[in-house]
């Protein structure tokens, strides 16, 4: 996989025009990820390159905001394994940007990975193994699962309006959901997805999932295949050692943008050594 960088031009104004835009979405629809490199922006200007992504914004309720767009990406210190964004969600993101504040003096590399490359290089056996349905299971707390609903269903906006009547509908909106409802407000929800997708951009069969990813905000999942098997930890380690061989790595500099195709593209993190990082995440679906 190539190193994907859109530089400004050292001549001219160093914003982020309609033309950058447009090169940025032919670059993922290639190639699944561009970066965007020596562009004056600002948390603003993120936040806008976000909303012109993208037609509507998505956040992860665990985590903080920063502008009307966007995130900030604080998921501890050690190194996060490989995911595409929301990935166990039912509305998950076409795309997702990360912004670098301030970059790390060591370590801290965002990892790539195309999913596409991971799958062409599985077997038949496993290529028929993962393009199974697959049932994510695990218990949400009561602050969670409600902030995402109210960002999520179009009549409310705080999580205080959340109603069983609301959970109904966002149920019957989005197919493959189910959940049991526990007595401190927490909820056991279950959710099936497909491990391996097509691009929404692009087209072409990926393994792109959150298997190999953190829970750094939330109970462990149990992945379980349509076949009744549940995913092991050994076949987890398995994929990792796949993957690893179709990733790169970003050293950001201060003010670059990444901006994935969350469809195809997983993600991860090297463990961080420079505290000082500042990352920020916007994203949204097509």
């Amino acid at each position: 996989m190539t190193y994907n960088i859109i530089r400004a031009a050292d001549d001219g104004a160093r914003v982020i025009t309609d033309a950058v835009i447009e090169q940025t979405r032919e670059m993922l629809a290639r190639d699944g990820w561009a970066l965007l490199r020596g562009f004056e922006t600002d948390m603003t200007g993120f936040s806008d390159l976000t909303a012109r992504m993208c037609r509507t914004i998505t956040f992860d309720p665990a985590r903080e905001y920063s502008e009307k767009n966007t995130q900030k990406v604080d998921a501890g210190l050690g190194p996060i394994g490989l995911h595409i964004e929301n990935g166990n969600t039912p509305i998950c993101p076409d795309v997702v940007a990360f912004y670098c504040t301030r970059a790390a003096f060591e370590g801290s590399q965002t990892t790539i990975c195309d999913g596409r490359a991971v799958f062409e290089k599985f077997d038949p056996a496993q290529k028929e193994r993962w393009t199974q349905a697959m049932t994510v299971k695990r218990n949400l707390p009561e602050a969670l699962w409600k902030r995402y609903l109210a960002n999520e269903h179009p009549a409310i906006s705080d999580p205080s309006e959340v109603t069983e009547e609301h959970i109904m509908q966002f149920k019957a909106a989005i197919p493959g959901q189910d959940f049991a409802p526990r007595a401190d407000g927490s909820i056991d929800y279950m959710l099936t997805v497909a491990p391996v997708r097509p691009s929404s951009m692009s087209g072409g069969l990926a393994f792109a999932n959150a298997i190999l990813g953190p829970s750094h905000n939330y109970e462990p999942p149990v992945y379980t295949l349509a076949d009744g098997s549940t995913v092991s930890t050994d076949e987890i380690e398995a994929l990792r050692a796949i993957a690893e061989e179709c990733t790169v790595e970003i050293n950001w500099q201060d003010g670059d943008i990444a901006v994935l195709d969350n469809t195809r593209i997983m993600h991860g993190r090297r463990a961080i050594k420079d505290q000082d990082r500042q990352l920020f995440i916007g994203m949204g679906r097509l």
